[in-house]
């Protein structure tokens, strides 16, 4: 039996990675190009690839990510690369005719005062978060490209999952492009390796944020392909409960085995206080993570320091 083919941009980075290490991704037949291979900001290279190889389905993973402080010295990457990757991908789909597409949004997509739990219907409802506006923006003009293409074209179903923040394997542990739990990670491990009794956490760490296991959102992508008529058109995937950012570091120093002091630095931005996103459709969908905290945590040090640390 043939199998279907996947197109998957982001193929190389943290989320492609996790797609492709799924137990069911073997069921697929996956095209994952580097960016090499690929420059998804060409126009017309992008438009050749998706003609010539026909897939199936396409999963929208690629993007140029990174924390606070790379969202904050970068915004015109931020803004402009991924836009333009979005639209490329997305508008290629529908020029070749491919019917099924799944676009990964943020949970950054979603205004910076909204009330938590984050329902799908705020996106565009207020002021965005100012430390990653751009990456925001970016993102929140793919989803609507694809719910205006759905809109236009029945025969077309191009979806979009908003997933809470994300940290795992193939993740980004050096500082400058580090998100939350990868920078904890290592600043926990250095500590540890130096003697060192006390680590930086920025701001007073009551702030709270939800991050989801990368395995998991694969697990969801998966589930995905295999029932793509019952899936909403935009969707949260997340874990419905969020942690503090001290809780955080308490599960990072406990899984590494460090036993120093943690010292608030409160002149550091921290972003905003919360951002739990809704899970209603989600369950409703009949998909839950099932990755607990220290698990994940456990997990991603093990690939840190057979990787990065090594």
């Amino acid at each position: 039996m043939t199998k279907r083919k996947v197109f998957l941009t982001g193929g190389h980075g943290m989320v492609g990675k996790n797609i492709l290490e799924h137990p069911d991704a073997n069921t697929w037949e996956f095209l994952a190009p580097s960016r090499k291979e690929l420059d998804l900001t060409d126009k017309e290279a992008t438009q050749v690839y998706v003609r010539k190889h026909e897939p199936d389905f396409i999963i929208h993973a690629a993007g140029r990510v990174g924390g606070i402080h790379d969202n904050m010295v970068h915004p015109v990457d931020f803004l402009v690369i991924n836009t333009d990757i979005g639209r490329n991908v997305i508008l290629a789909a529908r020029e070749a005719g491919v019917r099924h597409l799944l676009n990964l949004g943020s949970s950054c997509m979603y205004p910076r005062n909204a009330p938590n739990p984050l329902r799908e219907d705020m996106v565009l409802q207020g002021e965005l978060e100012p430390t990653n506006e751009g990456y925001a923006i970016a993102k929140i003009f793919a989803a609507r490209l694809c719910q205006y293409i759905n809109r236009e074209d029945k025969q077309f179903q191009y979806k979009t999952f908003i997933p809470c923040n994300l940290y795992g394997r193939h993740d980004k542990f050096a500082p400058e492009h580090s998100h939350l739990v990868p920078a904890i990670i290592h600043k926990i491990h250095q500590a540890k390796q130096k003697g060192e009794s006390s680590v930086e956490i920025w701001g007073d760490g009551t702030a709270r944020r939800e991050f989801m296991y990368a395995g998991d959102l694969a697990d969801a992508v998966m589930r995905a392909l295999q029932s793509f008529d019952t899936l909403p058109d935009l969707i949260n995937t997340g874990l419905g409960h969020d942690y503090s950012i001290n809780d955080y570091y308490a599960a990072a120093a406990d899984v590494i085995g460090w036993k120093g002091q943690f010292a608030h630095n409160l002149d550091k931005p921290v972003g905003m206080k919360q951002k739990l996103v809704c899970v209603e459709k989600q369950k409703a969908w009949g998909w839950m993570p099932r990755t607990g905290l220290k698990e994940g945590i456990e997990k991603s040090y093990q690939f840190y320091r057979e990787t990065f640390a090594a």
